[in-house]
């Protein structure tokens, strides 16, 4: 039987079905939250062993941003750049040397670059961060290991990664042989976040 606009009731039924599906299935679409980095709150360091001793520093100026949902992966994404002219080993020669031609050369690469291409879970809230990490215009696939946690509109991440530092021409000339300073250099991170969208 058609109705007053030429629709059987069974075809209206079914309109407003498939009209009601649509809206559940757009009202479950969700893109991951926008995080910013709290500077006050977030450290990023390095270790590296010079003569077979421990020389500790930290990068006093860098800045995350993310998109991050645990149940978005596919859209989640993080970007980092670091100021290498921060670089602070307490020493004010060290420091100044950290800057010259063979070590970051920061005149010519003021900033070091990650971005991600893959994020994925690996455990209770553990990730493993796949992207190109750029230091001194040498660019390297990486993975880096890390914790989220959060809490409402706050989250923290931390983690640790060995960066081999001759894959980036970080070391020259004298520097280059490994039995002074050795190849690899641990960085530690933690990064306090707020969400903002």
């Amino acid at each position: 039987m058609l109705s007053a606009n030429g629709l059987s009731t069974v075809a209206r039924a079914r309109c407003f079905l498939l009209a009601g599906l649509l809206l559940v299935c757009a009202a479950g679409i969700t893109h991951a939250a926008e995080w910013r980095m709290d500077l006050a709150g977030s450290k990023l360091e390095y270790t590296a062993t010079l003569q077979k001793t421990r020389a500790s520093g930290i990068f006093k100026e860098f800045e995350m941003r993310a998109h991050f949902d645990e149940r978005q992966l596919a859209e989640s994404r993080a970007d980092v750049t670091v100021v290498v002219a921060s670089a602070d080993m307490i020493d004010a020669e060290v420091n100044k040397a950290l800057q010259g031609l063979d070590w970051f050369d920061s005149a010519r690469f003021p900033q070091a670059e990650f971005h991600t291409s893959d994020i994925r879970r690996v455990g209770e809230n553990s990730y493993l961060a796949r992207g190109a990490l750029i230091i001194k215009g040498v660019e390297q696939q990486i993975e880096v290991p890390f914790i989220w946690t959060n809490e409402a509109d706050t989250a923290t991440i931390t983690g640790e990664l060995i960066v081999k530092r001759t894959a980036f021409r970080i070391g020259l000339g004298e520097w280059a042989s490994t039995d002074v300073v050795g190849p690899d250099v641990t960085v530690k991170f933690r990064v306090r976040l707020r969400r903002t969208g």
